[in-house]
């Protein structure tokens, strides 16, 4: 894969006139029930925050039709995903509801917008990075054993912000996070990996 794969236009949950043009022709009543939507496994981000959220509009029949990607095939999550958008956009008054989902392109880290990233940190997860890993800003590679691209990120705490940090496990609380821990302040954190 080269380059960075682009963000592709999500409903913003206040689509103003820097929306794209898709999402402010859905419904402010549609959009404002999206947006009460968390991950349900990264509950300090919205779906659209996380970019999982594509894209909302009304169908010919005035059926809502809402468009998800999941974030990695398999993702245990979607079910719940599904049945939370459900159950906001009918409790914001419309009688039916369709959700698709499409999975290209696929979900990237990097469709994490600034604000979402801060709002990890916030919460003590530290965000995935974007792009390539800075240079010394890589774990160790096992003896004998390649880490994956994507596995090599060494995140700053996200509690005291130092950059001496190490993973403990390759799955934290949840598959799409891991469990590090900071040199430093020796507080352990989740990191969301980058992918």
């Amino acid at each position: 894969m080269t380059g960075t794969p682009k963000r592709p236009a999500a409903p913003a949950a206040e689509a103003g006139p820097g929306a794209p043009a898709r999402l402010r022709t859905a419904p402010a009543r549609l959009r404002a029930a999206l947006a009460t939507v968390c991950d349900p496994e990264i509950r300090v981000l919205s779906l659209e925050e996380l970019g999982v959220l594509r894209s909302a509009r009304i169908a010919a029949d005035g059926t809502p039709v809402v468009t998800v990607t999941p974030t990695y095939v398999g993702c245990p999550a979607m079910d719940v995903i599904r049945a939370d958008i459900e159950a906001a956009v009918l409790a914001a008054g419309y009688r039916d509801v369709r959700v698709e989902t499409v999975w290209s392109p696929a979900w990237s880290t990097d469709w994490i917008g600034p604000r979402a990233r801060a709002k990890l940190e916030a919460a003590g997860i530290a965000p995935p990075a974007r792009g390539p890993a800075p240079a010394g800003h890589t774990a160790a590679a096992p003896a004998g054993r390649r880490l994956l691209p994507l596995s090599t990120a060494a995140p700053r705490c996200p509690r005291c912000g130092a950059a001496d940090t190490e993973e403990v496990t390759r799955f934290g609380s949840t598959a799409c996070k891991a469990l590090w821990r900071c040199r430093s302040c020796l507080e352990p954190f989740d990191h969301l990996k980058e992918h």
